[in-house]
């Protein structure tokens, strides 16, 4: 199972956890698996089936925007990170 790091905001939709592991070969099947234990999370982190444009992504360290997107592949070992982006002025 890949570990998950979720930022503050998307905590609240998974029981408050910061962490959690979560199983699948791809980062779609891993964002699957948490949204059937946590009902609505994809739909915060997902838009049209896509990753949502205010959603970064991070397979370990890496922006899956620059890798296979929903397709990057996911090992038992990988540390996936997915934050809101921040923006501001």
């Amino acid at each position: 199972m890949a570990l998950v790091r979720l930022s503050t905001p998307l905590r609240v939709h998974c029981g408050g956890k910061p962490e959690l592991r979560a199983e699948g070969s791809t980062l779609r099947e891993v964002i699957s698996f948490i949204d059937r234990e946590s009902p609505g999370f994809g739909d915060r982190v997902l838009k049209d089936g896509r990753i949502n444009e205010f959603i970064n992504i991070f397979v370990n360290n890496e922006d899956v925007r620059f890798l296979d997107g929903l397709e990057t592949p996911v090992g038992p070992g990988d540390t996936i990170s997915i934050l809101p982006a921040v923006s501001g002025g």
